[in-house]
């Protein structure tokens, strides 16, 4: 891609009514376009990270077994009276000219129970899957922070479905590892912790995993013995305790909540009436889990945590481009050579990002490190002087000198 024809370009100052790191340097970056409060357009750059986060997800959900679907965004009021959610505070809603009303989506339970319902009947058919990555509502009283709290955002909601509790718990815990390999590859594992969390009215404890952030919005306190954590909001008599080993010797931190588990159980298959039948012929309840892990919310935790005073530092595996590509000045020579490289990155199927503007090397600097693509390829007269180009690692300090003819070979190790 060409920078001269890139829709969205950085901007210098940060915008006032933003005080989240995400936010200032997501909008100077050009990556999101701020709509409204809680609301943002992806624009080009912010939308390839969200579709490297999006696969990423995929791929990892695709691997337990989960089977892709898309629900409406617009639900039924019926479905959500059934189980007493419709006034819900966080339910945003529309009306019709006939005075028709709707919900606008912020979770799906009222929508995949009956849709499931429809299909499944015998235990043979259990248990099963089912995930969408899609839009959410949500009527957010104080959008702030971001992408870290939208009025709309994107998610992906894992729904299972199952004969046995113990069948249920069995695949809860292929979803906690399947989270954490999420969390792996966008590069935040090792700052992100399994927290017990209230579970309200489904079961003693639900999972939230929450990553460390000054920013974050929830304080948790870590058992460094057992390697989990629990949320403050479900500490007794302000007396954290570790509910694996006991230890009460816990760590308070900030974190991010980048995603929840939940085993929903029966709350909302009775609500259906969603019952199979066993190998007796008997009928019994269906019990499901959830498991909500929110895309928009993941990228902006993600530059919360990977940034430095010039811009954002993106993990290799979500950057929008691979390789940035500068030219320095406006030379004959240093430009079809800059255009030789570039053609032959696009040619191994390398992406990148050709700065092929007519600005100084101080505006094509300072972009680059705010933009934070991993690696920074730089041609000038100087190094064209020795066949070479100069290489510079966004995570690192300093650069080296390569020549041409090996920077391909490089670059693909």
């Amino acid at each position: 891609m060409r920078q001269s024809q890139l829709f969205g370009h950085t901007i210098k100052e940060v915008p006032k009514d933003e005080a989240s790191i995400n936010a200032q340097l997501l909008l100077r970056g050009g990556f999101v376009d701020k709509s409204m409060a809680g609301v943002y357009t992806y624009l080009p750059l912010g939308l390839r990270v969200l579709n490297k986060i999006e696969n990423i997800i995929r791929e990892e959900i695709n691997a337990i077994g989960g089977q892709e679907i898309l629900m409406p965004a617009l639900q039924n009021k019926k479905d959500w009276e059934i189980t007493g959610r419709w006034d819900i505070d966080v339910m945003m809603k529309v009306k019709t000219f006939f005075d028709k009303e709707y919900g606008l989506g912020w979770t799906h339970e009222e929508v995949v129970t009956p849709l499931a319902k429809k299909y499944i009947k015998s235990y043979k058919d259990f248990p099963f899957f089912v995930y969408q990555i899609q839009t959410k509502f949500r009527s957010e009283k104080r959008a702030k922070s971001g992408i870290l709290r939208g009025r709309e955002f994107s998610m992906k909601d894992l729904y299972s479905f199952h004969t046995s509790e113990e069948d249920l718990n069995k695949f809860y815990d292929v979803v906690k590892n399947a989270y954490f390999k999420i969390f792996e590859r966008v590069g935040i594992k090792n700052k992100t912790y399994l927290t017990y969390a209230s579970g309200g009215d489904f079961s003693k404890y639900s999972h939230e995993f929450q990553t460390l952030s000054s920013a974050g919005e929830d304080t948790i306190y870590i058992c460094e013995k057992c390697g989990i954590a629990i949320n403050k909001e479900i500490v007794e008599n302000n007396q954290p305790e570790c509910p694996q080993c006991k230890n009460k010797n816990l760590k308070e931190e900030k974190a991010i909540e980048t995603g929840n588990i939940f085993k929903l159980k029966t709350k909302f298959t009775e609500a259906f009436n969603f019952k199979f039948l066993d190998e007796t012929g008997k009928e019994s309840l269906v019990l499901m889990g959830c498991y909500g892990l929110g895309l928009t919310r993941l990228m902006g935790t993600i530059v919360e945590i990977f940034n430095d005073q010039n811009g954002i530092i993106w993990p290799e595996s979500i950057a929008p481009y691979k390789v940035h590509l500068v030219h320095l000045g406006n030379k004959e020579t240093v430009i079809k050579e800059a255009e030789k490289i570039y053609n032959a990155l696009q040619k191994e199927k390398i992406e990148v990002l050709y700065d092929d503007r007519d600005e100084s090397a101080g505006v094509k600097f300072k972009d680059s490190d705010l933009i934070g693509i991993p690696l920074r390829i730089v041609v000038s007269e100087k190094t064209l002087a020795e066949n070479s180009v100069e290489i510079k690692r966004r995570n690192r300090r300093g650069f080296e000198i390569i020549e041409i003819k090996k920077l391909v070979a490089s670059i693909k190790q």
